[in-house]
């Protein structure tokens, strides 16, 4: 009597298939999608204009009550950016769940059947791509909201204690919102969940941390996304120890941003589509 042994089949390898081919059709993919566009827009339009309206309310009010709340001119104009994380959030979860939605994962993992030089392609996409739309964004905001700051002789220069770390770092927190949402949509592959889970995360979590003891609060919330890039943002401030040096609170962004990923290749690789 003869055994019969099966052997399991190679992972299937496609002729000519390069990292640098899967991350340009990722980025074909990623620019003919019109709510690309429109959200990047959005976000532009929400964090310049919201950063302009907030300077000029700021700046008026500390003209008009002297000596009053401690002047942060730099950082007045880039709070827009708490808004505008929400369209970059929702994109970087609509990156992989609109191919979820459609079924059109399927034809993706097909052409590109290895699971890790996919998911990197498409964070290399919607890293880079955000990465230039955030820095343009934040750039803007801060030049736009100290012309406004002018009229009362309350700007600053970009060369001022603080102010190329404040716009960067602003930049970088929204980057790493982008990308923890393209991972939690690999997670959850559900729009709906993982946009809730994403704005849990960064909006809601803050706000169950003010309801526990001081301690515990003054020990978790330096933790916390964002209060990371609050705190990043702010060059009139002493934090003392209730916040993370800004190098760590770099360093803590893209931990989030990688551990969301990490755990959407996991399941990317576990399950079938």
């Amino acid at each position: 009597m003869s055994v019969t042994t099966y052997q399991r089949p190679a992972e299937r390898v496609v002729p000519g298939l390069s990292f640098a081919r899967v991350v340009k059709s990722e980025l074909i993919k990623f620019r003919s999608l019109r709510s690309t566009w429109i959200t990047y827009a959005v976000a532009l339009l929400i964090a310049d204009g919201l950063g302009i309206l907030i300077a000029a309310l700021r700046g008026n009010d500390i003209h008009n009550h002297p000596g009053g709340d401690i002047i942060d001119p730099v950082s007045f104009p880039l709070h827009g950016i708490f808004l505008a994380q929400l369209a970059i959030g929702v994109l970087g979860v609509l990156f992989i769940t609109g191919e979820y939605a459609t079924g059109s994962i399927r034809a993706s993992l097909t052409a590109v059947p290895k699971r890790v030089p996919a998911l990197l392609a498409k964070t290399l996409v919607l890293g880079v791509t955000t990465a230039i739309v955030a820095l343009a964004l934040t750039f803007v905001a801060f030049f736009a909201g100290q012309a406004v700051l002018s009229t009362w002789n309350l700007n600053v220069s970009i060369g001022h204690d603080g102010a190329l770390r404040a716009v960067t770092g602003a930049a970088l927190y929204l980057v790493c919102v982008g990308l923890m949402g393209l991972g939690l949509g690999y997670a959850l592959r559900n729009t709906g969940g993982a946009i809730a889970t994403l704005f849990g995360i960064v909006l809601v979590l803050p706000l169950i941390v003010q309801s526990l003891p001081t301690s515990w609060q003054n020990n978790i919330s330096k933790f916390l996304p964002l209060n990371i890039a609050d705190h990043m943002m702010s060059t009139r401030y002493d934090l003392g120890s209730h916040a993370l040096s800004n190098g760590m609170g770099a360093v803590m962004l893209i931990v989030y941003a990688v551990v969301a990923l990490a755990i959407g290749l996991v399941v990317l690789k576990r399950r079938d589509v």
